[in-house]
């Protein structure tokens, strides 16, 4: 897997192939031809692996907290950390949503997710949690959620902003607004 995320970080999905990825691991094309089907098959997997990498690292920090809000704060840092600590995992992701197809010929980013990514289910069960005990205000879970989610990416997404914003600043600016936005009063 490692080898597959190396090939995309370097090469992009268009050009990745189980020959390029069998030479970065330094094995056959057969010995991972007789693993994976083919490259979909491959990138399928590397994609699970990569969603539940993540969610890991994320959950485990924040199940190191108490409050609902602490446990938020701990969820946009550690987002923020891993997209810091695993550049080629975060390329890797992008690369296969971006431009793998299935074999109906539709964009994954285009797929209706019926296996919700696990690390939007922790924000929205860390948001509800809130409302329930009365630290959060009225406001739809979901929205904020991907909300959250998308200044989270943008990060990464966005190079100018990386290079002119420490992540450790852009860690404490989120956090700041997110925790204005979902308090309490802000509300009403």
């Amino acid at each position: 897997m490692q080898a597959a995320i190396r090939t995309l970080d370097e090469i992009g999905f268009a050009r990745a192939s189980l020959a390029q990825i069998a030479k970065r691991a330094g094995i056959s094309t057969a010995l991972i031809s007789y693993h994976f089907a083919d490259k979909l098959d491959l990138m399928n997997h590397l994609l699970i692996n990569l969603l539940e990498s993540t969610s890991r690292y994320v959950t485990e920090r924040v199940n190191r907290k108490q409050t609902p809000e602490q446990k938020l704060n701990a969820f946009i840092r550690a987002s923020l950390e891993y997209l810091r600590d695993y550049p080629d995992r975060s390329i890797a992701l992008i690369e296969i949503i971006f431009h793998a197809r299935t074999p109906d010929n539709v964009p994954y980013y285009r797929m209706d997710d019926e296996d919700e990514d696990p690390a939007l289910q922790l924000l929205r069960s860390i948001l509800r949690e809130g409302q329930q005990q009365g630290v959060f205000g009225d406001f739809h879970p979901d929205a904020m959620a991907h909300f959250i989610q998308g200044a989270i990416s943008e990060y990464m997404l966005d190079n100018s902003m990386a290079r002119r914003l420490d992540l450790d600043t852009y860690s404490d600016e989120l956090i700041r607004i997110v925790n204005r936005a979902v308090r309490k009063d802000s509300h009403g």
